[in-house]
């Protein structure tokens, strides 16, 4: 049984903390923004692999290879374009619907490139 719902392509921000969070999550947070956006704020434990990077045919992180990706971005459009092309690289893939600013404005954490609270930029 595959761990997204059949034909499930997109999910919410608290369909995406289920899947990636707690000691069982099966899936990985895959962050497509680029740098300056991660440093400002990020999910906490998610991983970061610009959309940029991956369009030109970069590699997923280690972490994030051979499990089920969860895609965010800002708003929704970047993870989107991820989506689509990971999955044409044979991954299973969802994306975030409303990215980041949907998570910040769900109240779950977000972080700097240090730890420390950190802003959607």
């Amino acid at each position: 049984m595959s761990l997204f719902s059949t034909g499930e392509d997109r999910v919410t921000v608290d369909e995406a903390v289920r899947y990636t969070r707690g000691g069982d999550a099966q899936a990985v947070l895959l962050d497509v923004r680029e740098q300056r956006e991660w440093d400002a704020g990020h999910a906490p434990g998610a991983v970061y692999a610009p959309l940029s990077g991956l369009v030109a045919g970069a590699a997923l992180p280690d972490v994030a290879r051979e499990r089920p990706l969860v895609v965010i971005c800002r708003s929704g459009q970047r993870s989107q374009q991820a989506a689509a092309l990971l999955t044409a690289r044979g991954a299973r893939v969802v994306d975030v619907k409303g990215g980041m600013r949907a998570w910040s404005a769900a109240g779950y954490p977000v972080v700097d490139e240090h730890g420390n609270s950190g802003s959607i930029a």
